[in-house]
């Protein structure tokens, strides 16, 4: 019966709201509703319609699905202070991470979705119905942490809303294991990710061990700094607490976990053109271009400056801790890490293919709308789960106030 109410509630509370909030929510379901048309054109078209090919077969789709894997495993940072070492600072955002994760992990299944073409091959992978290869497949393990890791974001904010919807003290002998276990499944989300461009031999832009590291060090950067920039909104225009310490204390992350990601890429540059390996023409393709083929370049030069900008704003403490300024550097570091690990990773590992040809892809139309509606997608999941998350944290929604709303709207209807 607690379970029925708080569904009910939940459901109600999502559907009402401001101008703005209807504004918002109207905007990303034309947006998904125009995505959804887009792909089903795609589908009876197939992949032909995107910039895809045998010489590049992955595309605009694994590039956000790339990035947005990070942003799922950058909830940890959040979790680790607050649970295992009980920082209490951390524990009014940690719900605002944990809702990301969730949504973040629906766009990154959605996206490989759009990238199958087909999504029935999708039970290929599938134990007992195909042949998933499990354990020597690193694509099994992917599928396996991924969906995992959606269950785990799934369960513990669903726990905790659910437990103080019901004035409820959580029961920390269960609570407290599957924490636990959520905090190595995100690091291994990444890890796994990693492990699927490093282990590729024929791919030599991608054949490095530090892939993983630099996958790690990247989603630490962008998922905190899309939390600050989703705390300060949240601020704006709700009541709910969070405290300028918090935010700024999450800031530190940032900059730390931007000039490691900085210090691998460096590494990275260096190790490829001091040796002159067979590298070399991947790193080319992305700063200058490789023969007439410079689509890439531009793209490049503005993410690293982006990156070394959002850095120097973090760096020093007079402007980390102007709101201004912080959110400029957010910004930046979110949409920097977003082209160096989504297109620049993706793209100059098929740039020249292993028989030496060049395909320059480039998204087109199709794939741009079916990537916009997959963001909106995740947007409207977190705004709504958000939406009831900060009402059950601030006391607006709780089952009491449930239950003397239901009683006043009977006794309406009696009069």
């Amino acid at each position: 019966m607690k379970l029925i109410d708080f569904v009910i509630g939940f459901v109600k509370l999502a559907l009402k709201g401001s101008p703005r909030y209807y504004a918002w929510i109207g905007a990303l379901l034309v947006l998904m509703l125009l995505g959804a048309y887009t792909y089903i054109y795609q589908w009876m078209n197939g992949l032909i319609l995107t910039g895809m090919r045998d010489q590049v077969s992955w595309g605009f789709y694994i590039a956000n699905f790339t990035f947005l894997v990070g942003v799922a495993a950058a909830a940890v940072m959040i979790v680790i202070p607050a649970y295992i070492y009980n920082y209490k600072l951390f524990k009014e955002i940690t719900i605002i991470g944990e809702l990301l994760a969730a949504s973040a992990i629906i766009m990154v299944l959605t996206f490989v979705v759009a990238d199958l073409g087909r999504p029935d091959r999708f039970l290929h992978l599938m134990p007992l119905v195909g042949t998933p290869n499990f354990p020597r497949s690193i694509l099994t393990w992917d599928v396996i942490v991924l969906n995992g890791y959606l269950i785990l974001n799934i369960i513990i904010p669903g726990y905790v809303l659910y437990k103080a919807f019901n004035g409820e003290k959580l029961n920390r002998k269960y609570f407290l294991p599957i924490v636990f276990l959520s905090i190595p499944w995100a690091i291994s989300i990444h890890t796994v990710t990693a492990f699927l461009y490093g282990g590729l031999g024929a791919r030599p832009f991608w054949n490095t061990a530090v892939m993983a590291p630099r996958f790690l060090a990247s989603a630490f950067t962008a998922g905190p700094a899309l939390i600050i920039i989703v705390a300060q909104v949240i601020r704006r225009y709700t009541n709910f607490d969070i405290k300028d310490r918090a935010i700024f204390k999450l800031s530190e992350i940032v900059a730390i976990a931007m000039v490691v990601n900085l210090f691998l890429f460096g590494s990275e540059i260096y190790t490829i053109m001091y040796s002159a390996t067979s590298h070399v023409a991947s790193l080319e393709y992305l700063f200058v271009g490789l023969h007439e083929n410079t689509k890439l370049v531009m793209w490049t030069w503005l993410s690293l400056i982006l990156d070394i900008t959002a850095f120097i704003l973090l760096l020093y403490p007079k402007t980390r801790k102007n709101f201004k300024t912080l959110t400029l550097a957010c910004i930046f570091a979110f949409l920097g890490v977003w082209i160096e690990k989504g297109m620049g990773l993706v793209i100059p590992g098929f740039i020249p293919t292993p028989l030496g040809e060049v395909w320059e892809y480039w998204p087109t139309f199709p794939e741009a709308v079916i990537s916009l509606a997959v963001w909106a997608l995740g947007f409207f999941v977190y705004t709504i789960i958000l939406k009831v998350a900060i009402s059950i944290e601030t006391g607006e929604f709780r089952k009491q106030l449930c239950m003397d709303e239901c009683e006043s709207e009977a006794k309406s209807r009696e009069h």
